[in-house]
C-alpha cells in the first residue's frame, strides 16, 4: 500500500484537451517531491477524458474523478476533497508549473510552522504563448493586500494556480464555498489569511495563459459583485459578526447575475481581450501585436480602439 504523498496537487478541467498534455506534464515532471494529481474532469466533450485516461494508465500519481459540468468552484471542493497530502497545490489547464515550483513551496512551508498558504510569482502569456508580463509580490505585500476591505486596495496572490497552502487549515477555514461560482480564490484566501500568516516569493515559478472566454475576461461584473460580498464577509468575521446574513443576501442575488451572464456580449468581450493582448506586445512585438488588433476587429468589425491601435502601429513601422 502506498504511504500518503507529501502534497496533493488539484486541478479541474473542461474541455481543455488543447493544452492539458503540456500542463499535465509540467506537474508530472516536477522532482523533489512526493505527490498525487488530482484531476477533475468537469463534464468535458472533447477528447479531455481520452487524455486523462492514458496519463492515469501510466501514472499511478494520477487520480481522475469525473462529473457532470459543475463550473469550476464545485469541481475544487470535489478535488479537494480527495486530498491526501499535507499540502494542497492548485494548477489550471492550460498554464505550467515550471520547474521546481512544488519543492520550493513546500520547502518554503516547511520552513515556517505559522504559514498557511504560500505563493509564487505569475508570468503570463498570450494564446500563443506570447510573453506579456509577470506578477510577483513579497510575503509583506501579500499580507497587507489581504488585510484590505475594500475593492481598490484588497490584493490576492499572482495567480490562482501559483499557490499552495496547508490542508488542514483549508479544513479549518471551510475549504472552498459553493455560494462563490467566481472569485472562490480570494474569499478562501481572506479565509486563510484569518488563520494564519501568508508568505509569497517573487521567484516566478508558474506560467499562466491568458485566454478569450476565461472566468476573469467574461465575467468581470459578476467577479465584482462577489469581491463586494466577500469582504463584507471578512469585515463581519473580524468584528466577531456572523457572516450569515451577508451570505444569503449574495446567493438570493445569483439568479439575476446568472441571468445578466447568459446574455453577456462574448463578441464584445473577445475584441476587447485581443486589443488587451495588442497593447502589451506593441512595444516587444509590434508584428504580433497587429496580429491581434486585427483578430480584434475581426472580433467586433466596429470596434474603434483596435482600429485606432492598428493604424498607429502601421504608420510607426
Amino acid at each position: 500500500m502506498r504511504a500518503l504523498p507529501e502534497l496533493s496537487v488539484v486541478m479541474s478541467v473542461y474541455n481543455g484537451a488543447h493544452s492539458l498534455r503540456a500542463t499535465l506534464d509540467s506537474v508530472l515532471l516536477q522532482e523533489g517531491i512526493d505527490l498525487e494529481f488530482i484531476v477533475v474532469n468537469d463534464g468535458s466533450i472533447d477528447s479531455t477524458r481520452d487524455i486523462l485516461a492514458d496519463y492515469a494508465s501510466r501514472d499511478r500519481r494520477m487520480n481522475v474523478l469525473s462529473q457532470e459540468n459543475q463550473g469550476l468552484t464545485r469541481a475544487l471542493i470535489a478535488g479537494c476533497a480527495q486530498a491526501n497530502g499535507k499540502y494542497i497545490a492548485r494548477q489550471d489547464c492550460g498554464d505550467i508549473s515550471l520547474p521546481g515550483r512544488l519543492a520550493r513551496q513546500r520547502d518554503t512551508l516547511d520552513a515556517n510552522p505559522a504559514a498557511v498558504l504560500v505563493s509564487c510569482g505569475t508570468r503570463f502569456v498570450g494564446p500563443s504563448d506570447e510573453e506579456l508580463y509577470a506578477v510577483a509580490q513579497s510575503g509583506k505585500e501579500l499580507e497587507e493586500g489581504l488585510r484590505q476591505l475594500t475593492v481598490e486596495k484588497v490584493r490576492g496572490p499572482s495567480h490562482h494556480g501559483s499557490t499552495m497552502f496547508r490542508r488542514s487549515t483549508y479544513d479549518q477555514a471551510g475549504g472552498y464555498r459553493a455560494a462563490f461560482h467566481v472569485a472562490q480564490d480570494l474569499d478562501l484566501w481572506m479565509r486563510l489569511s484569518e488563520l494564519g500568516q501568508c508568505l509569497a516569493t517573487a521567484d516566478v515559478l508558474y506560467q499562466a495563459q491568458l485566454a478569450p472566454g476565461s472566468i476573469s475576461a467574461s465575467r468581470r461584473h459578476e467577479q465584482i459583485q462577489a469581491t463586494h460580498c466577500i469582504l463584507a464577509c471578512a469585515a463581519a468575521r473580524r468584528a466577531g459578526q456572523s457572516e450569515a446574513e451577508i451570505l444569503n443576501r449574495w446567493e438570493s442575488e445569483l439568479p439575476g447575475l446568472f441571468a445578466r451572464a447568459a446574455k453577456r456580449d462574448t463578441a464584445g468581450e473577445h475584441a476587447q481581450f485581443y486589443y488587451f493582448v495588442a497593447r502589451i506586445l506593441r512595444q516587444t512585438q509590434p508584428d504580433r501585436s497587429r496580429h491581434y488588433y486585427w483578430k480584434s476587429i475581426r472580433s467586433r468589425s466596429l470596434y474603434a480602439p483596435a482600429w485606432a491601435g492598428l493604424v498607429q502601429s502601421l504608420i510607426s513601422r
